[in-house]
C-alpha cells in the first residue's frame, strides 16, 4: 500500500516528521518498506518565463530561448515546440539533478550555449508520458521552486501489509491507525451528494442471482457527464500511488479506491442493455473480453456482472471492454458492491489476473462502508464532470451482516502480554480503535468489532490489538516457563537417520526439493497416463502453474536438481532425497504419503585427481548401494526382477527390488528419452526405495554365528543358460537345496559371444560346502554337489560345460 504524507495529514492531525511517522507505522505492525521524498533536493528546478523564442541558427528543429529565472536572463536551447514567448515553464538550472540521476550542466548544443533545460512532466517524474515541455499556470511566481509552486512536495510511504490487514489498504485505514495511536480523531471526508437528477428507480435496476457470492450491491446513476482530463491534484495523487491517470471519471474511482479502500466500477450506462444490472454466475465456456483487451474463457464458478443481455464485468476483478468509459460517455452507472473473497481469489488465480480491486476483495472488504465510498465517488464525479446525480441509491442487501461481538478478559490480556494494564486503559484502547465496548463485569469486555476489521475473530486477536496500540516496546522481557523434556527417536526415525548416514558414506549429497511438480513432468519422465493431473493431487492454490501437482515420484525433482548442477559444470553428481510422495487413493479425499528414499547418480565413479579413474558410474554402482542399504536394514528374502518396470527406465538395464513378492523399489539406468528431455548427455542412474516397505520386511536380528573350526570345500559349476534367464534364478535354485552343509554360492564368471550361441550365455558359480561338527569327506561333498547339479538341471534346464 502506498500513501503520501500530505494525503495522510488530511485525515489526521499529525505533526510528526516523516521519519518519526515511519517508525510509528512500523511499530503498529504496518511496516514501512520504502520512504521517498517527492521534490526533495530539486529546488534548482524553478518556475521561469520565456522572454524570447528564436530559431536556432544551426538546427531546424531546435529553438534558442531567453528565459527569466527571477534573477537573470539565461540562454537555453530547447527541442520542444509546444510553447511560446511569455509562457511560464519549468527550468532545471545548472547543478540540478533530475530523476534518474541526470545532472544539468552548462553545455553547447550545435554551437550555442545552453544554461539549463526546459523540462516536461515525464522528465520531472510528474507523469509517465508527455508531449512537450511543462506549461505552468500564469499565476505562478517566477523564481519559485517548481515543487513548492505545484504543492507537490511530499513524502511517499510504501507499506508492506500482511494479508490479514485489509482495512489498511486505504489512506483512511492507515489514518485510523495513526489516530488511534496518537489519541486523535479521524477527519473523514464530508459526504454531500447533490441529487438533482431523476429518481434512480425510474432509470436502472439491480438483481442478485448469486447472493452467496455477492451479499450486497449498490449503485448510483450520474448523467450529463463531460469526459476530460483530471485536475492536477487528482492526477498527482494517483501517480504517487503508481496509478496512471486516464480521465476524470475513471480516475475518481481509482482515487476513492485508494482513499477508502473499497473498489468501485463505472459503467457507460448507455452500453448497458435494458438499463439493468444482474449479478450472476457465468456460463461454462462463456467468452468474455476484459478491459485489458484479452478474451477470457469463464466457468460456472466465476461471478459476472451482466446487463439485460450479456456479461459486462468480471465481478470484483476487471470490467469489460463492452461497457467501459470512453469518448462519448455522458451517463455513468457507478457500482459499489461486496463480493465473496474466496470466489474472487479462485477466479483471479485461475485466470491469472491480479488487480487493485481483486487484491482488496480477496482479503475482505468492508460490507458496511461500501455506500460511503459510493457517495464519495458520486460526489467527486459530479464536481469534476459537471454531471447530475440521480435521486436515491440502489441498495440490494438481502441478508444484512451484523458486527461480530467478542468477549475479552483483562486477566487474559495481561497474562498473555506480561503487561499490567488497568480496565480503563484497555477500554480506552478499544474506543480509540473505533470499537464499541462495554464491561459486562469487572475486567470483562464485550467488544463489537466494526465490519472493516475482518481479521478480528477471537479473544486472542483483541489481545494483540491491545499490545499493538499500547506499544510492542512496552512488552516486558520475560523468560517463558515450560517443562523441558525429550522423546527418544522411534525405531523408524533411527533407521531413517541411519539410511541417510549410509548414503552420505557412499559419497551422496542430500537435496530437498518441492513436494509439488509441473503437470508436464509426466511427459518428461514417461509416466503412464495422459496427464499428471489425472495421477497426482492438484493443488487448489499453487505457487505457480509449474508447481501445481503433488509429486507421485521424486524423480522429476532430482532431475531438475541435476540439470541445474550440470549447467554449472558440476558433472559428477551423487544426490539423494528422503521425503514423502503423494499417491491418490480412489474414493478418498487425501492421498497416501509413503516415505521414499531416492538417489540419482551420473558422471565418473572416482573423483578427479592425479590418479583419477576414467570409468563412469554404471548399473552395478547403484545396485551395490541398494544392496548395502538392504543389508544394513537386515531386509530378508531380497531378489531382483526385470518385469513390470516403470517406463522411465532403460529396458534391459534396470530391475525391481523385491522381498519375496513384496515390491521394495527399483533401480537402473534411465531411458535415453528421459535424458534427452532434460538435456543431459551422460547416462543417469536412479534408485528408488519405499522406506516403509523396507521396515515391514526386516528380519529379526539373530544371534551371532560362530564360524566353523573345520575347513570348507569349494566346487565350481560352468553352465549354459538362455540369455533372458536371470542369473539370480541360478542363485535361488542353489540356495533352495535344503542341506545344512551348503554354506554359500557366488558367481565368478559371465561370458557371452565367441563360441557361445547368440541366444545363450555362459555362467560359472562357486559353491561352498562345510560343517561345524567335522571335516566333510570327498564323497560327502560329491553327493551334495550332485544334488545341486540335479536341481539346476531339473528346475532351470541348464546344460553344463
Amino acid at each position: 500500500m502506498i500513501v503520501t504524507y500530505n494525503w495522510l495529514k488530511e485525515f489526521v492531525d499529525c505533526d510528526l516528521p516523516p521519519a518519526e511517522l515511519s517508525h510509528l507505522l512500523t511499530m503498529l505492525g504496518l511496516e514501512v518498506e520504502r520512504m521517498e521524498e517527492v521534490g526533495g533536493g530539486m529546488d534548482d528546478v524553478v518556475v521561469a518565463q520565456v522572454v524570447e523564442k528564436n530559431q536556432h541558427p544551426n538546427a531546424d528543429k531546435l529553438s534558442l530561448c531567453k528565459v527569466d529565472n527571477g534573477k537573470e536572463i539565461l540562454d537555453v536551447v530547447c527541442g520542444a515546440q509546444n510553447f511560446k514567448a511569455g509562457d511560464k515553464v519549468a527550468l532545471a538550472q545548472i547543478g540540478a539533478t533530475l530523476p534518474g540521476d541526470f545532472k544539468i550542466k552548462r553545455s553547447k548544443i550545435r554551437g550555442e550555449e545552453s544554461c539549463g533545460m526546459l523540462c516536461s512532466e515525464k522528465e520531472l517524474a510528474l507523469s509517465t508520458e508527455s508531449s512537450g515541455i511543462m506549461i505552468l499556470p500564469e499565476e505562478f511566481q517566477v523564481g519559485t521552486p517548481l515543487f513548492d509552486a505545484l504543492g507537490t512536495k511530499d513524502v511517499i510511504f510504501e507499506i508492506g501489509l500482511t494479508p490479514n490487514r485489509a482495512d489498511c489498504l486505504s489512506v483512511v485505514g492507515i489514518a485510523r491507525e495513526v489516530a488511534a495511536k496518537l489519541g486523535k480523531k479521524v477527519h473523514y471526508p464530508g459526504l454531500e451528494v447533490n441529487e438533482t437528477g431523476a429518481p434512480i428507480a425510474d432509470i436502472a435496476s439491480v438483481e442478485i442471482l448469486a447472493p452467496e457470492l455477492c451479499p450486497r450491491y449498490t449503485a448510483r446513476h450520474i448523467t450529463g457527464c463531460t469526459l476530460a482530463d483530471s485536475p492536477a491534484w487528482l492526477a498527482n495523487r494517483l501517480m504517487a500511488a503508481g496509478i496512471r491517470a486516464i480521465n476524470n471519471i475513471v480516475d475518481v474511482t481509482n482515487y476513492v479506491l485508494l482513499e477508502y479502500g473499497h473498489p468501485l466500477h463505472a459503467f457507460d450506462f448507455k452500453l448497458l442493455a435494458g438499463g439493468k444490472i444482474v449479478v450472476a454466475a457465468a456460463g461454462d465456456g462463456e467468452k468474455f473480453g476484459t478491459l485489458d483487451g484479452q478474451e477470457r474463457e469463464l466457468t460456472a464458478t466465476d461471478l459476472t456482472i451482466r446487463d439485460g443481455e450479456k456479461a459486462v464485468a468480471l465481478a470484483g476483478i476487471m470490467g469489460g471492454g463492452n461497457s467501459e468509459i470512453g469518448e462519448g460517455t455522458t451517463e455513468v452507472l457507478l457500482e459499489s458492491a461486496y463480493f465473496n473473497p474466496s470466489a474472487i481469489r479462485k477466479t483471479s488465480k485461475r485466470l491469472g489476473i491480479h488487480t487493485e480491486s481483486s487484491h482488496r476483495f480477496e482479503r475482505g472488504a468492508d460490507i458496511a462502508g461500501l455506500t460511503r465510498a459510493l457517495d464519495r465517488a458520486a460526489q467527486l464525479i459530479a464536481e469534476l464532470s459537471g454531471g447530475k446525480v440521480a435521486k436515491g441509491v440502489i441498495d440490494v442487501y438481502p441478508a444484512p451482516v451484523e458486527p461480530r461481538v467478542i468477549s475479552a478478559r483483562l486477566s487474559r490480556i495481561n497474562a498473555v502480554s506480561g503487561l499490567e494494564l488497568s480496565a480503563d486503559e484497555v477500554e480506552d484502547i478499544f474506543r480509540r480503535l473505533e470499537f464499541d465496548v462495554a464491561q459486562t463485569a469487572p475486567g470483562v469486555f464485550q467488544v463489537k468489532v466494526p465490519l472493516f476489521r475482518v481479521d478480528l475473530e477471537r479473544e486472542i486477536d483483541l489481545v494483540e490489538e491491545v499490545v499493538r496500540l499500547n506499544g510492542f516496546d512496552k512488552v516486558p522481557a520475560t523468560l517463558p516457563q515450560a517443562s523441558v523434556f525429550s522423546d527418544l527417536p522411534s525405531d523408524a526415525q533411527r533407521l531413517a537417520a541411519r539410511v541417510k548416514d549410509l548414503l552420505v558414506a557412499h559419497g551422496l549429497n542430500e537435496v530437498i526439493n518441492y513436494s509439488f511438480v509441473a503437470p508436464s513432468s509426466c511427459e518428461k519422465i514417461l509416466l503412464p497416463g495422459e496427464d499428471l493431473r489425472s495421477n497426482g493431487m492438484v493443488l487448489l492454490n499453487p505457487i505457480s502453474d509449474e508447481l501445481s501437482v503433488m509429486r507421485t515420484t521424486m524423480l522429476p525433482g532430482l532431475l531438475d536438481t541435476a540439470v541445474k548442477n550440470i549447467s554449472f559444470r558440476t558433472l559428477n553428481l551423487r544426490i539423494f532425497e528422503m521425503r514423502r510422495i503423494y499417491l491418490p487413493v480412489e474414493g478418498e479425499d487425501l492421498p497416501q504419503e509413503p516415505l521414499y528414499v531416492s538417489a540419482l547418480l551420473t558422471g565418473r565413479r572416482d573423483p578427479e585427481g592425479w590418479n583419477q579413474g576414467k570409468d563412469e558410474i554404471d548399473f552395478f554402482d547403484v545396485k551395490g548401494i541398494a544392496e548395502n542399504l538392504l543389508s544394513e536394514l537386515n531386509v530378508g528374502g531380497v531378489n531382483f526382477s526385470t518385469e513390470e518396470l516403470d517406463p522411465y527406465y532403460h529396458p534391459g538395464k534396470a530391475c525391481r527390488i523385491l522381498s519375496g513378492r513384496k515390491v521394495l523399489g527399483s533401480l537402473g539406468e534411465l531411458h535415453p528419452t528421459v535424458q534427452e528431455n532434460y538435456g543431459i548427455a551422460t547416462p543417469l542412474y536412479y534408485l528408488e526405495l519405499n522406506f516403509e516397505a523396507l521396515l515391514a520386511c526386516r528380519k529379526k536380528q539373530g544371534a551371532a554365528q560362530v564360524p566353523s573350526r573345520f575347513p570348507s570345500t569349494f566346487r565350481d559349476i560352468a553352465m549354459l543358460l538362455p540369455r533372458e534367464l536371470p542369473v539370480a534364478d541360478v542363485i535361488s535354485c542353489v540356495n533352495g537345496v535344503k542341506a545344512p552343509e551348503l554354506e554359500g554360492v557366488e558367481i565368478f564368471d559371465l561370458y557371452m559371444g565367441g563360441n557361445i550361441a547368440s541366444h545363450e550365455k555362459s555362467v560359472a558359480i562357486r559353491v561352498r560346502y562345510g560343517s561345524k561338527e567335522r571335516t566333510l569327506t570327498d564323497d560327502e561333498v560329491t553327493r551334495l554337489h550332485q544334488r545341486v547339479i540335479d536341481a539346476l538341471q531339473k528346475k532351470l534346464n541348464v546344460s553344463f560345460r
